[in-house]
């Protein structure tokens, strides 16, 4: 997808835009240790592979199943290591917000705001992040259709923004999965807006009795090719040295020695696709 903002976001790295980005990193900013080594190791390999990489992780987590779960080290020391993360590597950052008045506090320490699914709909929250003038990136709610989210963008085209992007994270499926329908993707693409995968949140198994969320990382791959395959812009893929001690999300994680190889897999089949 053609869109100057992605020109600008990727400035200081070799930017095509007939390739797909990447955007990863770990569910949550659990320690500066574990943010900086993540953002090395990714960094250099999307260097030699010559993919833009933006740099991802939550400085709180809003949305728990259980009251116990971690939600993360404090915001101002959150959003801190992800500036440091940014500066130090060069890197365009982002990380979600969950409140109308959480926009302005994290937009001067990342480049995209993104939208949890959940939240897709509040328009208080989608006005207040297209007003800091940042690329929004809007997660698909898993309740709706790739059409119905033309809203989402209408919203933030009518408060003035126009550097927007899409993110499809599956579908709800009875009550523990979700499914992914790769139609969205151009679907999502008619708003001539980039559209991403998220190639872990859609492995997902919501609503355990244990108050942990389940997931299928083994079907990670399969997710990236598919979506590949269908034309999307970027993937979104959750990723953590050690997923079995992640402070959250873990079980639908990709562990970090298998993205290299599995982004030279996914650099073949855009080629062949283009």
């Amino acid at each position: 997808m053609q869109a100057p903002y992605l020109t600008e976001l990727f400035k200081n790295q070799s930017y095509n835009p007939d390739h797909f980005f990447l955007i990863a990193g770990p569910c949550v900013v659990e320690s500066e240790e574990l943010v900086m080594e993540i953002a090395d190791k990714v960094s250099a390999i999307c260097q030699r592979l010559d993919i833009p990489y933006v740099f991802k992780a939550s400085y709180r987590k809003a949305n728990r199943t259980s009251a116990g779960s971690f939600t993360g080290i404090g915001d101002d020391n959150g959003l801190s290591l992800i500036k440091k993360v940014g500066t130090t590597y060069g890197l365009p950052t982002t990380s979600d917000i969950h409140a109308h008045e959480e926009a302005a506090m994290a937009a001067p320490f990342i480049d995209i705001l993104q939208i949890p699914a959940f939240l897709c709909r509040q328009t208080d929250l989608l006005v207040a992040a297209a007003e800091t003038g940042k690329i929004v990136n809007v997660k698909k709610g898993q309740f709706l259709s790739g059409p119905s989210m033309k809203f989402a963008v209408d919203k933030i085209k009518l408060a003035g923004n126009e550097k927007i992007m899409l993110t499809e994270r599956g579908n709800t499926f009875g009550y523990q999965d979700l499914v992914v329908d790769y139609r969205n993707i151009p679907l999502m693409q008619e708003n001539k807006v980039p559209v991403i995968m998220d190639c872990t949140h859609s492995l997902q198994q919501p609503n355990q009795t244990s108050g942990v969320t389940g997931g299928n990382p083994q079907m990670i791959e399969t997710i990236a090719k598919a979506a590949i395959a269908t034309g999307a812009d970027g993937l979104f893929i959750e990723t953590h040295p050690n997923p079995a001690v992640a402070k959250s999300d873990g079980a639908n994680m990709l562990r970090l020695d298998l993205l290299e190889p599995l982004l030279e897999k996914l650099i073949k089949l855009r080629k062949a696709i283009k």
